[in-house]
């Protein structure tokens, strides 16, 4: 498979070196275009406002991987790759391997799950990979389980428009519980803006605060159910879908399925039985 590969952590990120390497090694061809720095949390920005730099990077990753480091964010880099940069559109977009979790809501601001989304949006089969850990240093087993997927994906192509979200727990390869698919969870923080005073007198504001994890919700409704068989060679269980953030805690993979249409199917319901003859201007 000619794969395109970005993220959100920069070119010297550890986890776009271990995913590119090995899928290299697993005989596809990998083209490398991703931020030039850190970009995490850029959500699904473009720059629009200044140029975009994009210079060749050497002696980074395995050959025969080509690679650049682009000055813009990780939805800059997956267009100017397809628009620009390749001779010919990929067969899938990769993400990551991101350090640290995109589970939940977080999606909404992840640059790693945006610059997948990029790609479907260019009518791409794409899959974001996270890692669940800011500590861990090991991404071969979610490297491994990268090319099992695209090995079962160039059998087994995804649906038109489909972002597939891909979370791998750290910790060693055979305890990994197993693969779920799972459909997003919530997943909030308490937020806290941190006052600082800077070297002339100044003030300003660093945003911190903890993780809630899952949050209950009572419109949010865990009870879709899978059909039809699962695919083969992975195993997973036909029942009511799981959260992708309580899966994560069970050390299992998830593989949640992403669109980029927003549209809600329950709020078009119950709009349609709106009598809109009094909404004028």
């Amino acid at each position: 498979m000619n794969i395109l590969i970005s993220n959100d952590d920069g070119i010297f990120a550890q986890g776009i070196r271990t995913l590119a390497n090995t899928l290299v090694a697993a005989g596809h061809t990998v083209t490398v275009v991703c931020p030039d720095r850190e970009r995490s949390a850029t959500g699904h920005g473009l720059t629009l406002h200044k140029p975009i730099r994009v210079e060749r990077v050497e002696s980074v990753f395995h050959d025969p991987i080509q690679a650049w480091a682009c000055s813009g964010t990780p939805s800059d880099c997956v267009k100017l790759a397809l628009g620009t940069l390749l001779d010919q559109p990929p067969d899938i977009v990769c993400s990551g391997i991101n350090h640290g979790s995109n589970l939940g809501t977080d999606i909404l601001y992840s640059g790693t799950v945006s610059a997948a989304m990029e790609g479907v949006m260019e009518g791409i089969p794409s899959v974001a990979f996270s890692l669940a850990s800011f500590s861990s240093q090991d991404f071969q087993p979610a490297a491994n389980f990268a090319k099992t997927l695209l090995h079962h994906l160039s059998q087994h192509p995804l649906p038109h428009l489909m972002l597939l979200n891909v979370n791998i727990p750290a910790v060693r390869a055979a305890d990994i519980a197993g693969v779920k698919i799972t459909q997003q969870g919530i997943r909030r923080y308490t937020d806290l803006f941190e006052q600082r005073i800077d070297p002339r007198g100044k003030i300003y504001y660093w945003l911190a605060g903890e993780v809630l994890e899952e949050v209950d919700d009572p419109s949010f409704n865990p009870t879709v159910k899978l059909e039809g068989k699962h695919p083969e060679g992975l195993e997973v269980p036909l029942e009511i879908v799981e959260t992708d953030v309580r899966a994560i805690q069970h050390r299992y993979i998830t593989v949640t399925p992403l669109q980029f249409n927003l549209t809600s199917p329950s709020g078009l319901q119950t709009l349609q039985g709106w009598h809109t003859d009094w909404l004028t201007c």
